[in-house]
């Protein structure tokens, strides 16, 4: 069974907009689109840099260094120069808590 971490508050989240936690030493962007919260690993698997800077469109966030796309649902790269995918991680909300499982979906 997964063991889930709080990231940070519902409430902390404004729509489209990614934020970035640490979870036990792991850079993660949590990010609220489309009705749903998703955790994605925070760093593009393209450059060293950090995705929660980037925009966020449909379902998908962009590096905004390169301009490659990941889809927050699987982590796969919709755009290069990206090829590799990046970690997704499961994601409860309990209350105004959003929980993230480092246990990586993909």
């Amino acid at each position: 069974m997964a063991a889930f971490v709080r990231a940070c508050g519902l409430s902390e989240l404004e729509e489209d907009t990614p934020k970035r936690v640490e979870l036990d030493g792991t850079p993660v962007s949590v990010v609220q689109t489309e009705g749903e919260v998703f955790a994605i690993h925070d760093i593009c698997s393209h450059a060293n840099v950090s995705l929660s800077e980037g925009e966020v469109e449909d379902c998908q966030i962009e590096c905004w260094l390169h301009g490659s796309s990941f889809d927050l649902r699987t982590g796969k790269p919709s755009g290069l120069p990206a090829t590799r995918p990046v970690p997704v991680y499961p994601v409860k909300i309990e209350g105004d808590d959003v929980l993230v499982s480092l246990t990586q979906e993909s």
